[in-house]
């Protein structure tokens, strides 16, 4: 029985993998280094020392990091204001359900704390988790399960009794990790095949997930 859902944020409640990806090829081009599709979107679900170290053995120990964070910042904040940060399929259906059954439920992410709140409102979603649990407040980011962990805690569930919710392969390993069950929504296709082993279940959309637990898991 679920007693809490943990929530991935990008590309699993908003779609803001598409301004991070967009930024990311804008910033390599105009620095020079013209990175493809494959590596950018390779990087989905990765936090920042991760995008970091990926960015250092495609290009060289010589790409200048802070130019790019510095770089890549502005390009995204350009991308959002004009294109705005989409809410994905289905979220709002799922959460009305959950808050229906006063299931807990957070959002634990990889991202930075004044990023993730910076998306969140930029979705018209700053009100929407009470506990959201970033980067920030961790020793390491996924796949490694800490932030599972934390979320589990901070919710006051024991973490085999919280589904995690995650789009990226790294999310659905760091659930592994934890010990948590997890469903995969693939933001990318093609659908991972690790992770779809990894998942207990996989879904197009929230909707879809909303739907089965309707059926399915809650009472």
């Amino acid at each position: 029985m679920v007693k809490a859902i943990i929530f991935d944020m990008d590309g699993l409640v908003i779609d803001s993998e598409a301004g991070y990806v967009a930024a990311w090829r804008q910033t390599a081009i105009a620095m020079g280094y013209p990175i493809d599709d494959d590596f950018a979107h390779g990087l989905s679900g990765a936090n920042a020392e991760q995008v970091k170290a990926y960015l250092l053995e495609k290009l060289g120990n010589n790409f200048d990091l802070a130019r790019f964070s510095e770089l890549s910042t502005d390009h995204w904040l350009a991308h959002v204001e004009q294109h705005g940060i989409a809410v994905k399929p289905g979220f709002f259906s799922l959460l009305e359900l959950i808050q229906q059954r006063n299931l807990a439920f957070c959002l634990a992410t990889n991202s930075r704390r004044l990023q993730a709140l910076r998306c969140l409102k930029l979705a018209g979603l700053e009100n929407v988790f009470s506990d959201v649990i970033a980067r920030d407040d961790v020793v390491t980011g996924k796949p490694a399960p800490d932030l599972f962990l934390k979320a589990a805690e901070v919710l006051g569930q024991s973490v085999a009794d919280c589904l995690v919710l995650e789009d990226s392969p790294i999310g659905i390993a760091a659930a592994v990790a934890a010990g948590a069950p997890s469903y995969y929504i693939p933001s990318q296709l093609p659908i991972d095949e690790l992770a779809s082993v990894q998942a207990k279940l996989v879904f197009n959309d929230l909707q879809q997930v909303a739907e089965f637990l309707l059926i399915h898991l809650i009472e």
